[in-house]
């Protein structure tokens, strides 16, 4: 019998327990089956700090030079700077990492030439098909021809690429603390802020696949306590907080107090549309009411999307977009091959807080203008039942709209929420944003009573 894939082949890429759900023998076949869907001459491989990622990403390549394919080994790298070599050398290319998850994880996230997203819909069924039947009955026949395996060093060139998109040169000195929480932010940071006026203060930038300092997953606010008791004790200007392959940026203020995502998306697509007037601006449904607000009053049109990259992505290469905001803190650039890039929206951040006088939380009140739940968490048993529930007890009340683009919105004159079931576990993940901090909570624990409810 096949082996059975369908624990570890998610939406968007490839993530599971080493050695227990995938090795070394299946990344061989995830390799060839890459090359075979895409059609691949030659292809660009990556990978983390894990401890599994350089045998898994020696495996793939292996797999993929069986098939003919030439192989670019580029090493350790961050998630966007696999990107950005995808980009660059017009490659498909396979970043081994399994993001924030436990050092007993390890994943794959792959794309097409150009960073072009391979998710469910766009190459990755096929993918785990071919890994399962070859599984079963034995890796594909060699090509004639083998492909060849050679390495590459392109962190200048990653570092170089930003730089020259965001210009940092004239801006006033800064003092700025890293937490790179022991990620591939400790590999990339050093690089790209050689050079600037930063007074850099690196916390946990050794590369550490085990995590021993806190997990790698900034969205967690107990994984930034450290970040902000050392931006106060520092006098910081500003903190930035990395996930474990540093595609996502979080940001802390001065006072040590976290920004919220959807405000540096604004901040940043205020400074786009400065270089690019009446540019199109992607914002997924759970970021703030003031992203589309900012846009709109920056001359810019805002396009609402479903959450998750391969949306976004997919929607930015429809509508021509120049940048593209998630409230899980991926920001999406047209200038980096339309994928996101959290080093890009940093510099961003840096280079409008240096470019003037006042402090950060000063610089983000006008993009932070209501009061915001953030996202709570419900296990239910029932997800379908419970949606129904809340669904028609706001049907049909005055001034209340409903839309099912991503699970569902319900939003009324001074506020709004969005509930939405989880893909992989048995949740259900509320947002509510009001004008008022005692409407939000009214909301929030209404909505709340009725995922919770027990009938």
């Amino acid at each position: 019998m096949a082996a059975d894939l369908s624990q570890i082949v998610k939406a968007y890429d490839v993530r599971g327990v080493v050695p227990d759900q995938w090795d070394e023998t299946l990344a061989e076949l995830f390799g060839a089956a890459f090359v075979q869907v895409t059609g691949a001459q030659a292809i660009v491989v990556g990978h983390d700090m894990r401890p599994s990622s350089p045998g898994l990403s020696a495996a793939f390549s292996r797999g993929a030079a069986r098939l003919g394919a030439d192989v670019t080994l580029i090493g350790l790298c961050s998630t966007d700077q696999l990107y950005f070599a995808s980009g660059r050398l017009n490659l498909p290319g396979a970043m081994f990492t399994a993001s924030h998850n436990p050092a007993q994880y390890n994943g794959i996230k792959m794309c097409r030439a150009g960073a072009a997203p391979v998710g469910q819909d766009t190459g990755l069924s096929e993918i785990r098909a071919l890994a399962e039947r070859w599984s079963e009955q034995g890796a594909p026949e060699a090509a004639a021809t083998p492909g060849t395996i050679t390495e590459q060093d392109t962190l200048d060139d990653y570092a170089a690429h930003l730089k020259a998109l965001v210009d940092l040169t004239a801006i006033r000195p800064l003092k700025v603390v890293v937490d790179a929480g022991n990620g591939m932010g400790g590999h990339t940071v050093p690089t790209v802020f050689e050079g600037l006026p930063l007074d850099l203060v690196p916390m946990y930038f050794e590369l550490d696949g085990t995590f021993p300092n806190h997990e790698a997953n900034p969205l967690d606010p107990k994984n930034i306590v450290d970040l902000q008791a050392r931006v106060r004790a520092e006098g910081a200007d500003l903190g930035l907080a990395f996930d474990g392959d540093a595609d996502r940026c979080f940001v802390v203020d001065e006072r040590g107090e976290a920004v919220s995502p959807s405000a540096i998306t604004a901040l940043v697509a205020a400074r786009e549309l400065a270089k690019t007037p009446g540019g199109t601006i992607i914002h997924n449904l759970i970021t703030s009411w003031s992203v589309p607000e900012v846009v709109r009053e920056n001359g810019g049109t805002p396009v609402r999307t479903r959450v998750g990259h391969s949306f976004i992505k997919e929607e930015m290469a429809k509508t021509g977009a120049i940048f593209g905001g998630e409230h899980s803190a991926h920001y999406y650039f047209k200038d980096f091959w339309n994928a996101d890039t959290g080093m890009l929206a940093a510099l961003h951040v840096l280079a409008a807080l240096g470019g003037q006088d006042g402090t950060l939380s000063e610089l983000v009140s006008v993009y932070d203008r209501y009061a915001a739940s953030g996202e709570i968490n419900s296990t239910v048993a029932d997800q379908a039942g419970r949606m129904a529930a809340v669904k028609a007890a706001y049907a049909g009340q005055d001034g209340v709209t409903l839309d099912e683009l991503d699970g569902l919105t319900v939003a009324a004159d001074d506020w709004w929420f969005n509930l939405r079931p989880s893909n992989t576990e048995p949740l259900l993940r509320l947002n509510v944003e009001a004008r008022e901090e005692a409407t939000m909570a009214k909301i929030r624990d209404e909505a709340l009573a009725l995922v919770r409810a027990t009938d």
